[in-house]
């Protein structure tokens, strides 16, 4: 076999795959454009517009495949060992929290490469924990690391819902404690064009990691035991490849990947200076009340929604004792209301007034009732 087809293989095997999904991605959009009586043309004009129509679009495409790359990464990581890791969402909450507990643990003053170096670490040792789990299950008792990172994924975020509104919150916001260090730059401080968007500087540690993670696979003995234990473990051990222990560090590498960088770029920051208090920096970004008072709004329209439409939603101002209260406004309400008014104002009238209702009042009031 010359070296030219084997080249042509390599490009295939490389290329046909993306091809063939993206292919396949686009039919099934265009179906689902198709059932809601779209053209599909007009609808991806407008996404593309969208994301890479200009500098804000393409910050934060950039900021989302951020997590993408990285929990792809993992998934194929472990794809290359035989094994199925669909736990990226709690090995990557993990990171995160990993990452934010070195953030508020590192004081103001921390340079900025010590103080983002010590959040990927502690990042990827939270992620790599989690991953350990299903890894050392498998490796020692055969279970099934599907299943097992399944309920991992709903344990870690049930654990971190918990630790976060127990321990970490600021008494009476609804807001952590700001970090002190290890903040990561926006890309938009430095390019102009980007700015508002996430995008920050973890982009090109995503992109070493994925030259990385690809020079272990490929160039190292033990990314070969890996890909052997995934093609074959039969063979592999009989090799004298370790499976149980290549299964393990497959699954520990895994989640470290998913939670290192992307566990620092989810993380949202705050900038403090130093002496500032954390009350003063929640102050700052607006103040609890006016986002309580925001989603108390968004919960009126929806109920109102559920309701009769139109929906008008207004919140009274807020008084010395606390936010403003939410008054819902549609048309089923606003007649409720007009009904009880009048059912009271009747009831303070005079006995005589009364008495000379007539009957064919009363029934044209009982049908204006909205009950």
């Amino acid at each position: 076999m010359s070296d030219a087809h084997l080249r042509r293989e390599r490009l295939e095997e490389a290329l046909l795959p993306p091809v063939v999904a993206l292919a396949i991605a686009l039919v099934a959009g265009d179906l689902l454009i198709l059932s809601y009586g779209e053209a599909p043309g007009a609808v991806w004009r407008l996404m593309l517009d969208g994301t890479w129509g200009n500098a804000y679009g393409i910050g934060q495409v950039l900021y989302k495949a951020t997590t993408l790359a990285c929990t792809g990464l993992a998934v194929a990581v472990a794809l290359r060992a035989g094994l199925f890791n669909i736990g990226g969402e709690g090995q990557l909450a993990a990171g995160g929290f990993g990452a934010a507990l070195a953030g508020l643990a590192l004081p103001a003053g921390t340079p900025t490469p010590v103080a983002v170096a010590v959040c990927l670490v502690a990042a990827a040792m939270c992620g790599g924990a989690v991953g350990a789990v299903p890894g050392v299950l498998r490796a020692r008792f055969g279970t099934h690391e599907v299943i097992v990172t399944i309920m991992t994924n709903f344990i870690v975020l049930a654990l971190l819902n918990y630790v976060i509104a127990a321990k970490l919150h600021v008494p009476e916001t609804l807001h952590t404690p700001p970090l002190r260090a290890g903040t990561v730059a926006r890309i938009g401080e430095a390019i102009p064009a980007f700015h508002g968007s996430a995008a920050n500087w973890t982009v090109v540690l995503v992109a070493a990691v994925v030259i990385a993670t690809a020079w272990y696979l490929f160039r190292t003995r033990a990314g070969f035991e890996l890909r052997a234990v995934g093609l074959q473990p039969t063979v592999a051990e009989y090799g004298g490849v370790p499976v149980g222990r290549t299964w393990m560090r497959a699954l520990v590498l895994a989640g470290a990947i998913a939670a290192g960088v992307t566990g620092c770029s989810g993380v949202k920051i705050t900038h403090v200076p130093p002496g500032q208090s954390a009350r003063a920096a929640v102050a700052a970004r607006g103040g609890a009340a006016d986002g309580a008072q925001a989603r108390a709004r968004r919960a009126g329209a929806r109920a109102c929604v559920l309701r009769s439409r139109p929906v008008r939603v207004r919140a009274a101002a807020a008084d010395d004792d606390g936010p403003g209260r939410v008054r819902r406004h549609c048309p089923r309400f606003d007649a409720a209301e007009t009904w009880r008014a009048r059912e009271d104002e009747s009831s303070r009238r005079p006995q005589a007034g009364r008495a000379r209702t007539s009957r064919s009042e009363e029934h044209t009031s009982e049908l204006q009732s909205p009950y």
